[in-house]
Formats: structure tokens, C-alpha cells, sequence
């Protein structure tokens, strides 16, 4: 069965007839993990996973799906298998666990002999709640004969979208998790994703051979997220802008391009701001540095290829840009995903440039061709990618809110009329003044070269530019020669490529594409249609309401102090810094201020080892930051 979400707030009981068991999940929650309330629908999927339904479990990015699987354990007292893709999601989670005093291991390759020992020890003592692993370890090692001698009652597929050949991140070695109902045919089987349409799910569930699933859908909607959309034009300008309005905090800088993430990294460095590049190419000790560095938050700068999946779950990151087109809106989901996990407001920036779409068709053609399918199924690949691409394109010239387009993008309706975070919300885009008349002007320059030249050579031309090729054919002889001086070359070049994008002009296919008219050019010059170009410009950005409400009443002086605490304590245990204390459960301190371990009880956050782990501490740093404020 399907459940839908139409009220974010979760029924009194979850439980009905079972009022003790009831009470003691809410217990194990409050005392662990310091919460008394559970996010949308998390109560029910673990409901689903304590009474051994296989379920299909579709919570956004912060929505919480991993406490889905870590609280039932606690409660049978017994070991759960955690399949998950990256071993670096893995550390984080292991890392965070620990941190609550939470019995949990995970086995990967970066274990040296003797951990992997101590690990498999504490595996077969049944003293682990919890165990991660990757699918090809899983199936590569004699694992599966030691789990077979314990009482395995669940097992837990983490980014089950990957085991979808209709996913974004589709990972072959995920289909032979199905295998694992002939080995284990009493245990209970979960799939947990934040990105999957209704044919990934159906997929998911099909793949995996799950029993009569229960299927539980979140609201995709992440209200504490501003996206905007930006129209590309002097790239590195633009984005020291984006990132100066976020100094000292965690931020992730996509490109579509290894050798950009290293080009930008070096530039951004050299303005002053701590960066450092994260893709395939590195080697592995390099990126496990930078991951290391992000994490303790010796750097809050990262930049990354879109291609390779960082596995940084570093929950209070409030920026995540992108330097040029994401491939899909599942794709662009998953990765601004990484912005706000902490439930506050976080800000997702997308730098757009028509030319984008064009680069990615010609990779999809060129990856289709070097793939040595039949040409049908080669076509059907090609097809499939570029479909995905036109919705990720509509979306970033779409003049709507975006998150009701995502929204219904992912099949669930948006109710909100302004939701008062996105670029068209708050007002921030801007249309071309005489917009027709600026269309009319480009395609008329694209009649008077004969429909021979690129993007590049036509807009010289529009802004009166003297070059050699100019000169040589004769194009400033020309009545549209220099009447579009007063834009400069990159804003030229990007209005016309929203008349490409808007197929009001055309492109040949090919690696050097030129410039051609069409029926719609046609019907523009005629004035038969109206066109609407964005001036390529953002207005200042004016912020949410979320994060001004994030921020009430937070002493910021005291936040900063609580900060370097936690960097200082998460230096000396060698941990990432959120797994000491979020950012949400700093704030929440920096706002109440307590005075007593019972007051700081209440703080968001902080439950019992924590308290125990580093109560005598805060207080103390609280009671010294108000002395020094008398």
C-alpha cells in the first residue's frame, strides 16, 4: 500500500493497540537521540520494519530516513544489515552513531586487518546493533556465511534508487541484492531513497523481490531551501558574489568538468577563500583528505564534479551551487539534497547558461556512440537522457515557482501560492525591456550572415566588434552590424541562447554548430509571436523567512563560541564536527542559554550521552560567555 503525506504533522499514536510499544519508541528516541517528536512518516516505516513488512521508504534529503533503520535494533536487541553505496557515507554514519554512544561498525576496505577483526568479533558476539557494508563486499567475502549464524531480522537498502536502471545513479551491483531472500527468508526487506518517481519505485520494489511492500512517500518538498536560477554570464564573478553571502559556512560547488573544479578551486583560493577540489580523477588518498577537512570543518569549501558523488553528510551545509546544468531534476534533487539536512534554511543556486544544454547532447550522443550498444538500444539510451534533459532545462527557464515545480515534478501538488523562497517568489528575476524588438534584432543578424556562423561570431557582429573574420566576409557592412553595442559579448551570447532554448532559433548538430532560422524566427519578425528574454542579471537577493525565523533570538557571539568548541573537541577525537553537535542543536543552545544539566536536557539535540559527554562543558562556556557580556 501506498501512504501519501498531506499533514507534515504526525498522528498522536502511530501505534494503535500497541500503546506500550508506542511508549517505548518514543523513549528510545528522547533518550538517544534527544528528540520527542518524529519527522513525517518516520514513525510509520519503522512501525513497518519492528513488525517485519517489507517496505519502499521515499523521504527527502533531511527528512530523516536514517533513523528509520537505526531505532528498531535497539529495540529487538539484535543485529540489522545496512546496504549502502560509499564508503565514506558509511564513516559518517558509523562516526554520528558513536558519537550517542550507539553500538554500530561498518566493514569496507579502509579498515586495517585488525579493525576488520575487532569488527567482525563484535559482529559475532551480537554486541552490533547495526552493520554497514557495500553490495560488492557483501557478495566478495565470506560475510554472508558469518551473518548467516545470527538472528538477522532486517536487512536495509540505503540509495535504493541506485538498484533502478530508471534512476539517475543507476549501480549494477545492486541487482544482486535479490539474491539475498534465498539466504535470509525470514528477514523483512527496506529500500530507502529520497529520489524516486512512481516508475522507480515500482522498479525498486520489483528488483529487490519485496513481500507485498509497504510504500511510504514523503513530501518531496524541502521548505527550508531558496533555489534560484541565475542566468550565467561572467561565471567567476558570479560566483564569489553567491558565495561572499555565506562567509565561513559550509558550501559545495558543483561543475560539470574535473579540469573546472581545478581551475575554479585555484581561483577561488587565490581570492582569499579556502577551497579545495573533490573528483574521480584525484587519488583516493587526496580525496579522503578534503573529505576529512570538509567534515571537521577545516575548510568550508568544496568543489565538486556533479559525476562523482561526494558522500559528505555533513548536515549544516548552507550552500549548494552549480556551476552549469545538472543532467536531471533527480540529479539536481539529490545534490542541492546536501544543502540544510540540519532542517535549516539553506540557499541552492543554479548559474544556467542555454549553451549547457547543447554540451550535455553532444556528451549523451558521443557516451551512446563509445558504448558499443545496437543502434537501437543505443538510440533508446540517447532518447532516455535527453528527455531527462529537457525537464532539467524547463525548469531553469521555467518563470514559475520553483518548488512547486519540483513538486510536481516528483507527482505530489504544491499548495502554497508564493512560497516566498524561490528567485520568482521573492521577486528577483526580471524580464528584458522590448524583448520582441531585442529577438527581432538577433534574428535578423542570423538572416543577414546566411545562416552560417556560430553563437560567438554572431553576437561580434551584433555588437559592432572589429575582428579579422568580420572584416573578411564583409559583416560590418551589414544594416545589423553594432546594433546590440550597448550589451557586452557574454550577455549577447546568452540572449541568444535563450532564443535557442525557446527553439524560437535553431542549431545544426555537429561540432561546430551554427546559428539557423526556423518557422517560429519567422513569426517573430512578422510579429506574429511574443517573446519574453530574462534580463541576464539577478536582482539582489533578499533572503527566506526561514532563515531570518532560523536565527531568532540565537546569540551569534555565542553561537561562534560553541562552534569553535566543537571544532576543538572534534580535532581531538578525530571526528567530523556535526557529529559532535549539529548546528540545529547549537543554535537551539545559543538561543535558551541554560543554566542546569536540566535545562540543557530541553536544548534540541542533546540527549542523554551527550549530556553526559559534554553538559559540564557547555555550561561552563555559557556561563562564561554571560559574565564577559554583563
Amino acid at each position: 500500500m501506498t501512504r501519501k503525506v498531506s499533514d507534515p504533522t504526525p498522528p498522536a499514536n502511530q501505534f494503535i493497540g500497541q500503546e506500550s510499544l508506542s511508549v517505548e519508541i518514543h523513549q528510545t528516541l528522547l533518550r538517544w537521540w534527544g528528540f520527542d517528536t518524529f519527522r513525517p512518516l518516520q514513525a510509520e516505516a519503522i512501525s513497518a520494519a519492528i513488525h517485519g513488512h517489507d517496505s519502499v521508504v521515499v523521504l527527502p534529503t533531511g527528512g530523516g530516513k536514517s533513523l528509520c533503520y537505526q531505532l528498531p535494533p535497539l529495540l529487538s536487541q539484535t543485529t540489522d544489515i545496512i546496504i549502502s553505496p560509499l564508503v565514506s557515507l558509511m564513516k559518517d554514519q558509523v562516526d554520528s552513531l558513536e558519537a550517542i554512544g550507539y553500538p554500530a561498525a561498518a566493514i569496507h576496505s579502509g579498515l586495517s586487518v585488525n579493525e576488520r577483526r575487532k569488527t567482525y568479533q563484535r559482529l559475532r558476539s551480537g554486541a552490533l546493533r547495526l552493520l554497514f557494508i557495500a553490495p560488492e563486499r557483501l557478495f566478495n567475502s565470506n560475510l554472508i556465511e558469518t551473518i548467516s549464524h545470527l538472528s538477522i531480522q532486517r536487512f536495509a537498502i540505503d540509495e535504493a534508487h541506485c538498484i533502478s536502471q530508471w534512476g539517475h545513479d543507476f549501480r549494477p551491483e545492486y541487482r544482486q541484492l535479490s539474491a539475498l531472500r534465498n539466504h535470509f527468508p525470514q528477514a523483512s526487506f527496506h529500500a530507502y531513497t529520497a529520489t524516486a518517481t512512481p516508475p522507480v519505485r515500482k522498479d525498486i520494489a520489483e528488483q529487490l523481490h519485496l513481500k507485498n511492500p509497504e510504500v511510504f512517500v514523503g513530501i518531496f518538498d524541502r521548505p527550508n531551501l531558496t533555489y534560484r536560477v541565475i542566468q550565467r554570464t561572467n561565471r567567476t564573478t558570479q560566483i564569489l558574489e553567491i558565495l561572499g553571502r555565506h562567509p565561513k559556512e559550509a558550501s559545495i560547488v558543483y561543475c560539470i568538468s574535473r579540469r573546472e573544479t581545478e581551475r575554479l578551486a585555484k581561483h577561488l583560493t587565490a581570492s582569499g577563500l579556502l577551497a579545495h577540489p573533490y573528483h574521480a580523477g584525484l587519488d583516493a588518498k587526496k580525496r579522503h583528505q578534503t573529505q576529512e577537512a570538509f567534515a571537521k570543518e577545516s575548510i568550508d569549501i568544496v568543489v565538486a564534479t556533479v559525476a562523482f558523488g561526494m558522500g559528505i553528510d555533513r548536515s549544516n551545509v548552507r550552500l549548494v551551487l552549480h556551476t552549469g546544468l545538472p543532467k536531471s531534476l533527480e540529479a539536481y534533487q539529490q545534490e542541492t539534497g546536501r544543502a540544510g539536512r540540519d532542517g535549516l534554511a539553506a540557499e541552492c543556486v543554479l548559474l544556467y547558461s542555454p549553451a549547457d544544454v547543447f554540451s550535455w547532447e553532444a556528451l549523451i550522443r558521443r557516451g551512446a556512440e563509445s558504448s558499443e550498444l545496437p543502434e537501437v538500444e543505443s538510440q533508446k539510451l540517447i532518447d532516455s537522457q535527453i528527455v531527462h534533459l529537457q525537464q532539467m532545462r524547463k525548469y531553469a527557464q521555467a518563470a514559475r515557482c520553483r518548488h512547486a515545480f519540483l513538486s510536481e515534478h516528483f507527482g505530489q501538488p504544491y499548495e502554497l501560492s508564493n512560497c516566498k523562497s524561490c528567485d520568482v517568489c521573492l521577486g528577483e528575476t526580471t524580464n528584458l525591456a522590448d524583448s520582441n524588438t531585442v529577438a527581432q534584432k538577433i534574428i535578423s543578424c542570423v538572416a543577414r550572415v546566411s545562416e552560417r556562423f556560430g553563437v560567438r561570431h554572431l553576437c561580434e557582429v551584433l555588437r559592432g566588434a572589429q575582428t579579422a573574420p568580420i572584416q573578411r566576409h564583409g559583416h560590418h557592412r551589414l544594416s545589423t552590424y553594432g546594433i546590440l553595442k550597448s550589451f557586452d559579448q557574454r550577455i549577447c551570447e546568452n540572449l541568444v541562447h535563450q532564443l535557442l532554448d525557446q527553439e524560437y532559433l535553431s542549431r545544426s548538430i555537429g561540432d561546430r554548430p551554427v546559428v539557423m532560422l526556423n518557422e517560429k524566427s519567422w513569426e517573430i519578425l512578422r510579429n506574429q509571436r511574443d517573446v519574453i528574454l530574462l534580463e541576464p542579471r539577478l536582482k539582489k537577493a533578499i533572503g527566506s523567512q526561514k532563515e531570518s525565523d532560523d536565527w531568532g533570538g540565537v546569540d551569534r557571539t555565542l553561537f561562534d563560541r560553541l562552534r569553535q568548541w566543537r571544532r576543538k573537541i572534534a580535532d581531538e577525537r578525530g571526528k567530523p564536527a556535526w557529529t559532535i553537535l549539529d548546528d540545529r542543536a547549537l543554535r537551539s543552545i545559543a538561543r535558551e542559554k541554560p543554566t542546569s544539566p536540566a535545562t540543557l536536557l530541553n536544548c534540541k539535540g542533546i540527549g542523554e550521552k551527550r549530556l553526559a559527554d559534554h553538559g559540564a562543558a557547555l555550561l561552563t562556556l555559557i556561563k562564561q560567555h554571560n559574565h564577559k557580556s554583563v
